[in-house]
Order: structure tokens, then sequence, then C-alpha cells
């Protein structure tokens, strides 16, 4: 099997702050699939994308209903390319509204740093180094 695209569905509350929130972050939006009701982030060219869809919205695609409060569903976590571009978009994400999750942590081979964003979802941001794996 071969997955051609994934999309990560998250319910929000205003479409209009969740997409000037990820294009401060650096991030894209595929405008083919934005409208009033969603807004898709794409995190990976052609292969992943968020889809941020008002709470009405997502909630027409599943019986069950979104979490309110303090709740937490799923983390997400994205890997990039080096320390500089996880704490870049961390440092985005925090100028930006977003709260600090946990302390950075270097772990020696992966150096991780994280936020809640505007809509309260986790997003955990790495960058590893395989070859400094501990044997």
């Amino acid at each position: 099997m071969n997955i051609n695209e994934i999309y990560i569905n998250l319910p929000i509350k205003d479409v209009e702050k969740t997409k000037a929130f990820w294009k401060a972050l650096g991030f894209e939006i595929n405008p083919h699939v934005t409208d009033e009701k969603a807004v898709c982030v794409i995190l990976k060219e052609e292969l992943i994308n968020v889809m941020f869809l008002t709470e009405e919205f997502f909630e027409t695609f599943s019986e069950r209903p979104v979490p309110k409060g303090d709740t937490t569903q799923v983390l997400v976590a994205i890997s990039l390319n080096s320390r500089e571009e996880v704490d870049k978009v961390v440092n985005a994400a925090l100028a930006n509204g977003a709260h600090q999750h946990e302390e950075a942590q270097d772990h020696g081979w992966m150096y991780q740093n994280s936020f809640w964003d505007i809509n309260g979802h986790g997003w955990n941001v790495v960058f590893s180094d395989p070859s400094k794996f501990p044997q």
C-alpha cells in the first residue's frame, strides 16, 4: 500500500485567525481547499496537510462531540531539518499567541520543543540526528 497524501483534521473556532497564525509560522496555505469553514495548512508539499475545520463543520464528519475545555485528544509531532528551524517555528508560534507546552529538551541525538497552538492543539517540533543515536 502506498499513501498518496495525509490529511489531519482538527477542530477550530476561527478560520481567519488560524490561517494567519500558520502563515506567521512560515507554512503555506492550500487555497483550493480553504474557505470560510476550513483552512488547509501544507506541512509537507504533496504529502502532509492539516485541515483546520470550524467546530460546526468538523462535527459533520463524526457523530462524536468536539472536546470542550482543557482536554487533549492528539499531539502532533513534526520533524524539521535543524535545531534552529525548531526554535524558529516554536518562537514564531509563541509570538503569535501560542503557549509553551513544555521546555525544550536536548537528548543529544534529538532536540525537541513544543507549543499549544491558538486552538489548543499540541505540537511537538523536533530535529533528530540518527548518527548521534546511542549505540
